[in-house]
């Protein structure tokens, strides 16, 4: 099993700390520009909108994420302490509420440049699992959103915990399903994407990463919303979009059959 005894803290520098979780985040971040960068400019698309755009999703993503976990996971201790909510170098960000900030955000962004909604939605999710997969490994780094308790070869103590015994290593596997997803997504957006109808591209990246979110929760120390719960919060918060996503095909289905 491997012990983890890293520290989150690459180096410090007077006042200033670089972080491997800030470091990875920004990497994730970067790659998804890019990747979006050569998706508008092969489909011919204003790279001015997909800069605008991107800032109003970083806002979204960041203001999403704190709230989520503000409201999904702890909202009685913040409504006590209002001031702790502005507090995020403390950590704390959740990936249910990032999206649903991220969603916000590009409908802002749609409302005030009067764009509409399928022009680039089906573009702009290609690169979101890369971010979400680099967000998972600085969770690593973190010792946080930990695995649960394994008698496995493959577990990880991890000691800043105080811990001597190992747990799963969750954050690895939504990591590598995050990626994985990435490569689905662009392999169907390089293969079929000038045939797909709209939205196929966005429901397609909602029902896998949902899914294995949900799935990926049963080897995770939960969040659950009783004690008798069998399921956790991260699990409950991601049927509805796993729901919509199963609605969407299954009507698209339909319609496929009754044109044939």
């Amino acid at each position: 099993m491997f012990i983890h005894t890293i520290t989150p803290e690459i180096f410090s520098y007077g006042p200033i700390t670089v972080r491997w979780y800030g470091l990875l985040f920004v990497i994730g971040i970067i790659l998804n520009y890019l990747i979006l960068l050569w998706v508008f400019k092969r489909e011919g698309h204003k790279v001015a909108d997909l800069e605008s755009i991107v800032i109003y999703l970083f806002i979204g993503m960041v203001v999403g994420a704190r709230l989520g976990h503000v409201f999904f996971y702890n909202a009685e201790y913040f409504l006590s302490n209002p001031l702790e909510i502005l507090a995020i170098w403390k950590g704390g960000l959740a990936s249910h509420g990032a999206a649903i900030g991220v969603f916000l955000a590009y409908i802002i962004w749609l409302l005030v440049h009067k764009v509409k909604f399928v022009k680039y939605i089906d573009l702009i999710v290609l690169g979101m699992p890369v971010t979400a997969g680099f967000v998972r490994i600085g969770n690593f780094f973190n010792s946080e959103i930990v695995g649960r308790p394994t008698d496995g070869s493959w577990g990880v103590v991890f000691t800043r915990l105080g811990e001597e015994f190992p747990r799963y290593p969750s954050q690895f596997y939504e990591a590598g399903l995050s990626f994985l997803i990435f490569f689905i997504l662009m392999w169907v957006y390089k293969k079929f994407y000038k045939k797909l109808p709209p939205l196929f591209i966005m429901f397609l990246y909602v029902l896998l990463y949902f899914s294995t979110r949900f799935l990926v929760e049963f080897w995770k120390e939960r969040h659950v919303i009783a004690i008798d719960s069998p399921l956790s919060m991260g699990q409950i918060l991601s049927i509805v979009p796993v729901l919509i996503a199963l609605i969407y095909f299954v009507i698209l289905f339909i319609y496929k059959r009754e044109k044939v």
